[in-house]
């Protein structure tokens, strides 16, 4: 029965409008929750999604893909999206933005509205805790950045080397206690990759560990720096680029210039404001470009899902 139905009999069964169905197939606003859950409750019973001709008649792209970030304030992911456009762009297709906010049931809702509309791919940014059911149904259309999942294609960083690389830079510029600022592991890649890293060098050079892992934003990293200094303390490696930006401006504040930074990110904004802060690069640049295409290559059939890992590299 699939695309047999219009929008006009959703209309008619659902008790509404064309153009509240309209609206709801657009995930747009003014809408009402229960309404909103009648005419979806009545399209996923007819097996009912928007068909290319009509997208096309309506003036809209025939080729259509999604890019589900997790904030829209992420510089690492923008830097991804910057990388990921053109590429969909060459191939005629359209990509639309989404966000999760780290939601798994707001992935579960976007992947839904996706499915209903008819969208060829989707690129999801990754994050701990999303229900991997949930993809089940995109399996073959569906490319996972920054994590990985059995039987999905993915593009993911090297978290691990990405730290040991900045260690090591230090180490060898003879830094013997380097305290580290991180991500919570409720975040395995970020979070508990990284910090595992530097735990691991640690103990292999036989160093002091002092370290905090307060999360991913400025403040955070501006807060608590100062519980990761001692006398001793002559470097800092912060997980993020934005863990850096707090911390080095807490520094400054304290007038404290006599510490070596170190981070994982290389994004512009840290490259412009403090080009004396030494950065390893994960790849996001990279990282965009491989997904796109990959995703292009599944939704042809010319690639089966497969894991790409991005290596990390000194800036």
């Amino acid at each position: 029965m699939q695309n047999r139905l219009t929008i006009k009999d959703i209309a008619r069964l659902s008790g509404v409008g064309k153009s509240t169905v309209s609206r709801v197939l657009n995930n747009e606003s003014g809408v009402s929750q229960r309404t909103r859950e009648r005419v979806e409750a009545v399209m996923d019973q007819n097996s009912f999604s928007p068909s290319r001709s009509a997208r096309a008649m309506r003036g809209q792209s025939d080729k259509v893909v999604a890019i589900i970030v997790t904030r829209l304030d992420s510089l690492s992911e923008n830097l991804a999206v910057q990388t990921m456009l053109p590429v969909f762009y060459e191939q005629g297709y359209d990509p639309i933005m989404m966000e999760s906010k780290f939601s798994g049931k707001m992935v579960e809702e976007h992947l839904g509205m996706l499915q209903r509309r008819n969208i060829d791919g989707v690129v999801l940014f990754g994050f701990t805790g999303i229900d991997e059911a949930t993809l089940g149904p995109w399996q073959s259309s569906l490319v996972l950045l920054a994590r990985d999942a059995a039987g999905f294609a993915s593009v993911c960083y090297d978290d691990e080397g990405a730290i040991i690389t900045l260690m090591q830079n230090l180490y060898d510029s003879g830094h013997r206690h380097i305290s580290y600022l991180g991500v919570p592991h409720s975040d395995v890649t970020t979070g508990q990759r990284r910090h595992d890293a530097y735990l691991a060098f640690c103990k292999q050079h036989a160093l002091p560990v002092v370290a905090s892992l307060p999360g991913l934003s400025m403040k955070q990293g501006y807060e608590q720096v100062a519980s990761v200094l001692t006398p001793q303390t002559t470097a800092l490696v912060c997980a993020t680029d934005t863990l850096a930006l707090g911390a080095s401006k807490y520094l400054q504040e304290q007038r404290i210039d006599s510490l070596q930074l170190a981070s994982v990110g290389n994004t512009p904004l840290m490259k412009f404001l403090h080009p004396e802060i030494i950065t390893v690069d994960p790849g996001y640049a990279d990282s965009g470009r491989q997904a796109a295409t990959q995703l292009i290559e599944q939704i042809n059939g010319r690639s089966e899902p497969r894991q790409i890992i991005i290596p990390a590299t000194l800036s």
